[in-house]
């Protein structure tokens, strides 16, 4: 692991240069400086004080000057870029990412699959172009040359943007808006978990008086949105089903008869870990107009499960499976994690072949993305003489599995840290779809949402705005706090929706 330096004379693209020396050197400390010009003074004894006694084996400085920017490399070369404050900013960003990307591929010898993308939605840009109707192959050269994408992923993100696009005009989303409802509970917290995710044996208490501060909350949105169209409904986690199945009945009554529910497109819950799912709680389930499900094994190999704290077995997640299967369920997706601690090709390759056997609707690949708050993160050294593993020929192994399966993916995004600078993948059989899962990456529609530490995001002026209302992490804040919570909402639906 190496200790990585960037100092810029001006803030501006930092966090882009910054990801792509994290992507080229994964795993590195990356510690950004500036200028003492740019500074306060305050500023300027912060820095020092971080500074004092660390040594770097690789120092980058990117210098704006009025006409040019200069990237000045680890073994003191110097790359320019002409450019100019007065051009688009888009266009200057550009330029310092390719200059950038060109530099440190020249510098490792290895190029990144998505090129010098470092935002976590790679298909707004071929969705935009196809609204302005460019054709496939011109949005494929842009990609390229613009971005320096990979063909294979600079393919993998027109053809999601065309079904995104294709499934996007069967409504009138515009018009809509879509509800999430969190449930932030879980038998126990994985270890690459970084959710606000809340262990039964700690916090089970709270789950009655969560309970009834949701419920509130819910029938305030239910009345300030009764004269916006409902098109999804997700419930997510956390773990939904941590919840006992006359909780889980509560709940999917309250929303069905709070809201109406006449014009949904897409009813989900997530399911998520096999350990949590009963008969009782699936009975409940089905009781309601739910259409979509997930059932989430992330791996089919009990070894990774027992290490990363996944308190199931292969044999329960096939059981549960086939157990929804009789109960009608039809629609039934299932998450899985490339990169787990320990697993390589022959571990892919096994859960791939135990997945296919089960034949889910869809099936959401997951690149493993350790962030700061995860547990394995935090205690890595305990893990240091596991592999990390993930590469091209996995990722393929993923792609070429769901094709076998008869799925095309219809929605994709990257996060930070993501491991081998891949990407998260959702794949379906045609119809079966997660409509919740693009309106959301594409930021294409108001998402309203419910629970502790939920995001709604409101997006207004045609799609050129997008303003976020936060609810407070904290299970006791939020139980204690929720009338500050609706005060929040009401102050976003009256700013942003006009309501």
């Amino acid at each position: 692991m190496l200790n990585i330096s960037l100092t810029f004379n001006r803030k501006d693209f930092e966090y882009d240069v910054y990801s792509l020396v994290r992507a080229f050197y994964a795993g590195s400390q990356v510690k950004m400086f500036y200028t003492d010009d740019i500074l306060t003074e305050e500023e300027q004894q912060v820095q020092a004080e971080t500074k004092a006694g660390q040594e770097y084996d690789k120092a980058y400085v990117i210098t704006y000057l009025p006409e040019e920017i200069c990237f000045q490399s680890a073994d003191g070369s110097v790359r320019k870029s002409p450019v100019s404050d007065t051009e688009d900013r888009v266009i200057r960003k550009n330029l310092l990412k390719q200059m950038v990307y060109q530099a440190l591929a020249e510098e490792t010898g290895r190029e990144l699959p998505w090129g010098d993308l470092t935002g976590i939605r790679p298909t707004k840009i071929p969705m935009g172009l196809l609204e302005q109707g460019w054709k496939n192959s011109d949005i494929a050269k842009h990609m390229r040359e613009t971005y320096f994408c990979s063909p294979r992923k600079t393919a993998l993100a027109i053809a999601t943007a065309n079904r995104e696009k294709a499934i996007l005009q069967e409504f009138d989303y515009k018009t809509g808006y879509s509800l999430y409802v969190g449930i932030p509970f879980c038998p126990s917290i994985c270890l690459y978990c970084s959710f606000g995710s809340h262990a039964l044996k700690t916090w089970g208490h709270m789950i009655e008086p969560y309970l009834e501060a949701l419920f509130k909350e819910l029938d305030f949105i239910a009345d300030r949105m009764k004269d916006w169209r409902l098109d999804t409904v997700y419930i997510g986690g956390g773990t939904p089903t941590s919840l006992e199945a006359e909780q889980m009945d509560r709940l999917l009554h309250k929303i069905t008869t709070s809201f109406n529910m006449e014009a949904v497109r897409e009813f989900t819950v997530e399911a998520g870990r096999p350990d949590t799912i009963t008969a009782e709680k699936l009975a409940a389930i089905r009781k309601y107009p739910v259409s979509r499900i997930s059932i989430n094994p992330q791996t089919m190999n009990q070894k990774t499960l027992d290490l990363i704290g996944r308190k199931h077995t292969v044999d329960q997640t096939k059981e549960i499976f086939h157990l929804a299967r009789e109960l009608g369920f039809d629609n039934i997706n299932m998450d899985l994690i490339i990169g787990l601690p320990g697993e390589g090709k022959e571990e892919v390759a096994h859960t791939l072949e135990e997945v296919k056997a089960l034949d889910p609707e869809s099936l959401t690949v997951h690149s493993l993305a350790l962030k700061r708050a995860t547990r394995l993160n935090l205690f890595k050294d305990q893990y240091e003489e596991i592999s990390f593993e993930n590469s091209a020929e996995i990722m393929q192994m993923t792609e070429d599995c769901a094709h076998e399966m008869e799925m095309g993916p219809y929605y994709l995004y990257r996060q930070k840290n993501i491991a081998g600078n891949f990407e998260n993948v959702g794949y379906s059989k045609v119809d079966k779809y997660g409509i919740y899962n693009i309106l959301i990456m594409e930021e294409k529609q108001t998402i309203v949402a419910a629970g502790s530490g939920a995001s709604t995001k409101f997006v207004f002026q045609n799609g050129e705005r997008i303003e976020r209302v936060e609810n407070v992490k904290d299970l006791k804040n939020y139980v204690e706090r929720i009338d500050e919570m609706l005060e929040r909402k009401q102050k976003g639906i009256d700013q942003y929706l006009g309501k």
